[in-house]
């Protein structure tokens, strides 16, 4: 048995950002067109009018200030609201890989690796851009990486679950390291005209080198323990499948072919399992709360992380100890966490011990407790 270790870690950031003013200005717009459009069925009380947003909302129901995405230019057009991207020919890079190859090239990088060091590729996302043939095997030939690749999804819980899919493999012996990649392109399944989501989601890409500690050339952080769960819920889901058809009156605008969430449900739900989840893990791994030097957790909501916090910790954790990034980058669904790892991460002394943690539809939550060394 081999001793699992993340080595290296990327982040790519789009260079398009939408600020909450820009965004509650777009839906604004949006709305009043809406309106103006059904206002005889509104007057009459067959059709609810749409509300404003606002950046005071949105601050205080999520902790975000702005988001970085692919395209900003669709998504802020009050007559489109869906970024457009462009359809690529099959003969060049798909943009999930493309934004994949980015990251990954970073975590090579920062691991002091090349291709030729890596033996597998998880691209774990929580939307892909096809079917088949699978995202990974096309970053491993991007990157000209000899082994294997493959998919998975387990939504806003598909880095931790690569990660823990990874270090499986690693502590086996059966490869010597793998990169897991998420790239994860959000705004395209957020439903923007819905003012109760409109705000949550930003794209980026992340990319985790893990490979035995032995070949580690730098600090590395001890992967000791991974831990997966799910329960089955649909307060959280997206039903643009392969069965997908339009309403029978013909028109294919069905609402539930984007992102759809019942917050409070999933706020009262959630936050017991993820807490207990955690609480379990590091009591079986024999991890007090005051051996956890950090937290980086799914950045989906800060009132959520707060509440977490305090959970695993019995105290509002410190400044430091929980970072988030979500004020900046918004829920980037799976790859939240490991942003927040990547850059909260080098300051950690050797010996310290920290725990990420992600969490989402399915209901599914992932934890790995880290170790530094070096």
């Amino acid at each position: 048995m081999y001793t699992a270790a993340i080595t290296g870690t990327g982040v790519f950031t789009p260079d398009q950002v939408i600020t909450n003013a820009e965004l509650v200005k777009s839906f604004n717009a949006y709305v009043d067109i809406y309106n103006a459009e059904n206002e005889d069925k509104i007057a009459e009380g067959s059709m609810p009018a749409k509300e404003h947003s606002s950046e005071e909302f949105i601050y205080k129901a999520s902790g975000i200030n702005q988001r970085y995405v692919i395209d900003k230019t669709g998504i802020l057009d009050p007559l489109v609201m869906h970024p457009l991207l462009r359809q690529r020919t099959d003969n060049e890079p798909s943009l999930m890989a493309e934004m994949a190859l980015d990251a990954a090239h970073k975590a090579l990088e920062s691991a002091g690796k090349t291709a030729a060091d890596v033996d597998a590729v998880i691209c774990a996302a929580s939307n892909l851009e096809r079917a088949y043939p699978a995202v990974a095997i096309e970053i491993q030939d991007l990157l000209q990486i000899n082994g294997f690749a493959f998919d998975m999804n387990v939504a806003c819980s598909s880095a931790t679950f690569g990660i823990q899919a990874a270090a499986d493999m690693v502590r086996s012996g059966s490869i010597r390291s793998a990169l897991v990649v998420n790239p994860e392109i959000c705004s395209a399944h957020l439903e923007w005209r819905d003012r109760d989501c409109h705000f949550i989601f930003g794209d980026v890409a992340t990319a985790t080198l893990i490979e035995r500690a032995e070949n580690a050339t730098g600090p590395y952080f001890e992967i000791r323990s991974t831990r997966c769960a799910t329960d089955f819920s649909n307060n959280i889901r997206n039903n643009n499948g392969f069965l997908r058809r339009s309403r029978p009156d013909g028109v294919a605008d069905r609402r539930d072919m984007q992102f759809m969430q019942n917050g409070r449900k999933v706020f009262k739900e959630v936050l017991p399992m993820v807490s207990e989840h955690i609480g379990n893990h590091m009591a079986n791994e024999g991890v007090e709360a005051a051996d956890l030097k950090r937290l980086w957790l799914h950045q989906a909501n800060k009132s959520m992380n707060d509440f977490i916090g305090k959970k695993v910790l019995g105290r509002l954790p410190e400044a430091g100890e929980q970072p988030n990034i979500l004020q900046d980058y918004a829920n980037t669904s799976s790859a939240g966490s490991i942003i927040a790892f990547s850059k909260y991460s080098d300051d950690l002394q050797d010996g310290d011990t920290g725990l990420i943690c992600s969490f989402g539809a399915g209901y599914s939550v992932g934890s790995v407790i880290v170790q530094k060394h070096g």
